[in-house]
């Protein structure tokens, strides 16, 4: 039976499809090589429809058992298995499959701002051409009616970043020391250090990598008559056609795009409210002392008490620049060009020194 040792189950445009990458280059570590898998979400076949785009990424959906464990066929004998779904965190029922199936798998959890990472997860669909609402602010309140219409979760812009109720949640399920939470500034400003802490959690040899690749870039197009009529045909041929029309069009909308802008304090403190009471929550989760800073490897984050969050942003907006020239939108869903790990492009054995994902 081939099931994951480990899984990365948080959060999204929290850097995991680059931290997927740079783990699959250890010699330790087998990535499936679909990222986002989405087994544990359902118990059987995935729905059918949803909101715009949402069909094609169900057809995605791997969750047949058979086809789970077929991901992991290929793993060596002595590397630990792991795959990457971050929207496992935020389902309490993928949480209870996870406890029941592999009750023992480390969990990995990188957290963002949670406005930030609404405000990224808007941008993400919006510059696809699938978000028909162009501001965030105004789709974040429409995400209600949106889940009683059966939206999927990357839809869930403020439930996905109330991370004290999932953490709460969590665990219930696992025991404190089978789960690491980060933060994904770590990813971005200490990418070795972070990926070190990592290994060292999954209990395989550090500093074999030392860089997390852009991946997975938000570009961020204007806001002007073109975009809004492409992204129209995008919408309504998407039904039809899927990828076959949305592909194309996504190329063509977020040509020449701009790194993400920057949101101002009024609408920062607009999307605040949604956030400011799991904030808490979730400082009183993983019992943050904002003067401890114990440097555990093997668990939570400490030192931290994610006042941050609360205030104005001295860095907002897309963290890692432009998008990579050639690289387009990630399709998490479907196979990856998982590197061999013992032919990992140059500088991967050395300290950090190259770019730092995106997300």
């Amino acid at each position: 039976m081939a099931l994951p040792d480990f899984l990365v189950i948080g959060v999204p445009k929290a850097g995991t499809t680059a931290l997927h990458t740079a783990l699959a280059r250890h010699p330790r570590l087998f990535m499936s090589p679909v990222k986002e898998p989405k087994f544990f979400l359902t118990d059987g076949p995935p729905p059918l429809k949803g909101g715009p785009g949402d069909a094609e990424t169900y057809r995605e959906h791997v969750w047949r058992r058979a086809d789970y464990e077929a991901l992991f066929a290929d793993a060596p004998p002595q590397a630990l298995r792991g795959e990457s779904t971050p929207f496992y965190l935020y389902d309490r029922a993928a949480q209870r499959r996870i406890k029941e199936a592999v009750p023992h798998a480390k969990l990995i959890v990188s957290l963002r701002d949670p406005v930030e990472r609404a405000h990224s997860n808007w941008t993400h669909l919006w510059s696809a051409g699938l978000e028909p609402i162009g501001d965030v602010i105004e789709a974040c309140a429409a995400e209600k009616r949106r889940i009683a219409d059966g939206w999927s979760p990357f839809w869930h812009y403020v439930g996905l970043g109330r991370y004290g109720e999932q953490l709460a949640h969590l665990f219930t399920l696992f025991p404190r020391e089978q789960v690491l939470v980060f933060r994904y500034r770590d990813l971005v400003d200490r990418p070795a250090a972070t990926l070190d802490r990592i290994c060292a959690f999954l209990g395989v040899e550090q500093g074999l990598v030392g860089e997390v690749p852009r991946e997975n870039v938000t570009a961020h197009p204007r806001h002007n008559r073109r975009h809004r009529l492409l992204a129209r045909l995008a919408r309504f041929g998407d039904p039809v056609l899927g990828q076959r029309l949305t592909a194309p069009l996504e190329r063509v909308l977020q040509r020449d795009g701009q790194p993400r802008r920057p949101l101002t304090w009024a609408q920062r403190q607009e999307l605040l409210a949604y956030f400011a009471a799991d904030i808490a929550l979730l400082r009183d989760v993983l019992g943050r002392d904002s003067g401890d800073d114990s440097g555990d490897d093997s668990g939570d984050d400490s030192g931290d008490d994610f006042g941050d969050w609360l205030r104005p942003r001295e860095r907002s907006g897309g963290l890692v620049g432009a998008r990579p020239s050639g690289q387009r939108q990630a399709r998490n869903g479907r196979v990856r060009n998982t590197p061999d790990p013992a032919v990992r492009p140059q500088g991967m054995n050395g300290p950090p020194g190259g770019d730092p994902m995106g997300a």
